[in-house]
């Protein structure tokens, strides 16, 4: 049995080089699931022991993801026996979106994460590792915020900036990523007087120098031919762009708005406005039934129904009593959910108005075109004036953040990353809860694809638009 000399032993060949390259401008351009940010803690506090009073800042695209960077490096300490002395957590209010989380140690050096926009980057002097930076809200307004925390050779001497992402696109957020990986690997510019270290590793690569992993089984459970060569192999796919930026969602957040139902909510049928949407899971997601009341002319969340590892027949009786109260439920009737709707239709009959059928639930096929019928839709009631109002919570805030909106050939199309918690299921779950409200059981909504022609035109904005709609989209993004 090989023993461990340190914990830097624990590394594999790829994860070593980026480890042992201290250069000033640092670039990786790394597959999915092969350790960039485990890495990239291990050196942040391997600099935070050997430099005394040394700050660090991690930038991330989310608040999840900031905290889960900032927990690796607590892992590290504890690997390196580094004691952290002091931890600290700065909101607004109670819910609100995280502005820092800190960890100090006994020797005065520090590490900061924040998420990746411009107001949370500004006032730091840090090293700074910004992860996943191809997918932040608005990578140039944050670039040109961070970078001055890397210049001030006064306060700490000269400092670092590390950058590591998937690729995502090469335009929209993911253009100042990809022209850092082109101009430092791809196509290298000659004379260039800021160069970048770049290191790119792919599925393969990783598997190769001795990742525990099977790439076939991978490539065949992604199942998504554009998600594979992006995520996986570290190729450039068009552009990408955030359905709901934490700004938006934040005009939406209201103490109005609630996760928990109240019981009496649904006990009486018929007498309130109430609309659900349901997006089904079963074993890797789960399901959720978001249930919307129309106010007036606002939307008003009064409950995000989460049910997780829960078989179809339980499901159904948890959510009978929701349907009864509803006016319409519009129902993923997609790959396994298809069962569930089944019986869902033969208990409250089936919403289809050109079909003459005028029942509860409204069977939902998630296609490309349907897609691009309902996210468009529940952007717009984020959009002023705000006509929706959704939950004050970290979990209801970060999955409507990560659904995206990925061109590739012209066309486009709606996806979200799978993580522990899910699939952006509840922002699904919205989107179709917003699309029953809508159609108010009285008939379907204008559906209408969005044709890929009328894409704004405005450099890093690719956000479809209708030309009705035109005017008030040029600044989306």
């Amino acid at each position: 049995m090989t023993s461990i000399a340190t914990p830097i032993d624990l590394l594999l060949p790829y994860q070593r080089k980026w480890y042992d390259d201290r250069s000033r401008f640092k670039c990786g351009i790394w597959s999915r699931q092969t350790g960039k940010d485990f890495t990239s803690a291990a050196e942040i506090v391997s600099d935070c022991m050997d430099r005394r009073a040394t700050t660090w800042m991690i930038v991330a695209p989310s608040e999840r993801q900031s905290f889960e960077s900032l927990l690796k490096c607590k892992d590290w300490s504890e690997a390196f026996r580094f004691a952290v002395v002091a931890e600290t957590e700065e909101r607004d209010a109670p819910g609100a979106l995280v502005k820092s989380a800190e960890i100090k140690f006994d020797n005065g050096s520090r590490i900061i994460a924040v998420p990746g926009r411009p107001d949370t980057v500004r006032g730091f002097s840090a090293n700074v590792l910004m992860t996943e930076f191809a997918f932040f809200d608005d990578p140039e307004a944050t670039w040109r915020a961070v970078f001055p925390s890397i210049t001030n050779p006064l306060r700490g001497g000269e400092k670092r900036l590390l950058v590591i992402s998937t690729p995502n696109g090469k335009g929209g957020r993911g253009r100042r990523f990809f022209k850092i990986v082109d101009e430092n690997l791809l196509n290298p510019v000659p004379g260039k007087k800021q160069r970048w270290n770049v290191h790119k590793v792919t599925i393969h690569d990783a598997i190769a120098a001795g990742l525990p992993q099977n790439a076939e089984e991978l490539q065949e459970a992604v199942d998504d031919p554009e998600a594979w060569a992006q995520e996986y192999m570290c190729e450039f796919l068009d552009s990408s762009n955030v359905l709901l930026p934490y700004e938006l969602i934040a005009t939406a957040e209201s103490a109005e708005a609630s996760e928990t139902g109240d019981p009496q909510l649904f006990a009486n049928p018929g007498q309130r406005q109430l609309y659900c949407g349901i997006d089904f899971g079963r074993t890797h997601d789960p399901s959720i039934c978001w249930t919307l009341e129309k106010v007036g002319s606002l939307l008003v969340t009064r409950e995000v129904l989460v049910l997780r590892g829960i078989d179809s027949p339980t499901q159904q009786a948890i959510l009978r009593s929701r349907i009864k109260a509803a006016r319409l439920v519009s129902y993923d009737y997609t790959g396994p959910g298809i069962g569930l709707g089944d019986f869902m239709v033969k208990e409250f009959k089936q919403h289809d108005p050109e079909k003459h059928l005028f029942g509860k639930i409204e069977l939902c096929t998630f296609t490309r075109s349907f897609k691009r019928l309902i996210f468009p839709r529940l952007r717009r009631v984020f959009e002023a004036p705000v006509s929706v109002r959704v939950p004050i919570s970290v979990e209801v805030r970060e999955d409507l953040h990560s659904m995206q909106q990925i061109v590739s050939n012209g066309e486009y199309d709606y996806k979200a990353p799978r993580t522990a918690e899910g699939h952006s299921d509840r922002c699904t779950a919205l989107a179709l809860a917003v699309r029953a409200a809508q159609m108010g059981g009285s008939g379907p909504i204008e559906a209408k694809a969005v044709p890929v022609g009328t894409f704004s035109t405005q450099p890093g904005a690719h956000w479809p638009v209708s030309r009705r709609g035109a005017s008030s989209s040029r600044n989306l993004f």
